[in-house]
């Protein structure tokens, strides 16, 4: 028994226990509102933590750092689309086709930032680089996301300035204001430690509780079948494994040192939910959008469980 509990992850845990509360829990539309405006404020301190904890010069050598940003970019838009492309038309027999666009457009959106980030501050990896890339993926991914939409999927529409808007003020504004406190309060947060930790966790518990427990108050996951759940879970652990097993071996064959190769590891093997869902919405008609985003929501909760295992082996190297 005790053997079980020391293999047993705490964040695993809690990120299941999340999980099951919004499947289950009958949440009100007013209170998931507040949910949601909780998380931005979480993101928001989360983000301005990481600027008081990382010194600037770590910051700007991130961004030097062109074959780490171009191997996360190339993932999330040159990879991960490719193998979405081939696995979603493998898998339209087994799980319709409405749920293999989902799963196509799934490879096309940007990676996540706080929940990559907060990974690969756990595993101990490059945060700052982290930070730059998975914040440069999101931007781009406001023009890129639509583009690849229209080219493989047929579908029309963009996402306007309110996306990238969204990017500046909610991770880059706090980031940046904790970049100007650094000199004065960086020392005494580095010196505590569970001061971030408790923030990494918990914002991403909090926004896995969000998304889960807005997608059953919206009826989303009635459409869904058993066969094609468990079909969805097979496919999302398919592309999920192959993204995590390319990254990382990819980063050892680009030359990067550890630290780089965990953030290649959580930047390019990760697609976003709270980017893809309002761009579902405005991508693709009301109707289709719910069900094309079934995929990303899957796929979404199965990264989180998978890289916080992950993460914490890599913390206890």
């Amino acid at each position: 028994m005790k053997r079980v509990i020391r293999w047993v992850d705490p964040f695993v845990l809690l990120i299941l226990s999340a999980l099951v509360l919004g499947l289950v829990l009958p949440v009100s539309r007013p209170v998931l509102d507040g949910v949601e405006s909780v998380g931005d404020v979480a993101i928001f301190l989360l983000f301005g933590v990481y600027g008081m904890r990382l010194r600037t010069t770590e910051v700007l050598g991130s961004l030097r750092n062109w074959r780490l940003q171009g191997g996360i970019l190339a993932s999330t838009y040159v990879l991960f689309p490719a193998f979405g492309l081939m696995i979603s038309w493998a898998v339209s027999p087994i799980v319709g086709t409405a749920l293999a666009a989902g799963v196509l457009y799934l490879s096309l959106l940007p990676s996540t930032v706080q929940s990559s980030v907060a990974f690969v501050s756990v595993a101990r990896g490059n945060v700052a680089g982290a930070i730059s890339a998975a914040t440069i993926s999101n931007v781009v991914g406001m023009v890129a996301t639509p583009l690849l939409v229209l080219w493989l999927m047929g579908a029309s529409g963009a996402t306007g300035m309110g996306g990238i808007r969204s990017v500046l003020l909610q991770l880059l504004l706090p980031f940046v204001i904790g970049q100007l406190l650094q000199p004065f309060v960086g020392n005494w947060v580095r010196a505590h430690k569970p001061i971030t930790m408790v923030l990494d966790r918990g914002t991403v518990t909090l926004l896995v509780f969000s998304a889960v427990a807005s997608a059953t108050a919206d009826g989303v996951w009635q459409e869904v079948s058993a066969v094609m759940l468990v079909g969805l879970l097979g496919v999302s652990g398919l592309l999920l494994a192959v993204m995590l097993a390319i990254t990382w071996w990819g980063g050892k064959g680009l030359g990067l040192d550890v630290a780089d190769r965990i953030a290649l590891l959580m930047c390019g093997s990760k697609k976003s939910l709270a980017t893809g869902l309002p761009m579902a919405l405005v991508l693709f008609p009301a109707a289709a959008a719910a069900t094309i985003a079934v995929p990303v929501i899957i796929f979404h909760q199965l990264q989180l469980l998978v890289c916080a295992a992950i993460a914490r082996r890599l913390a206890s190297r």
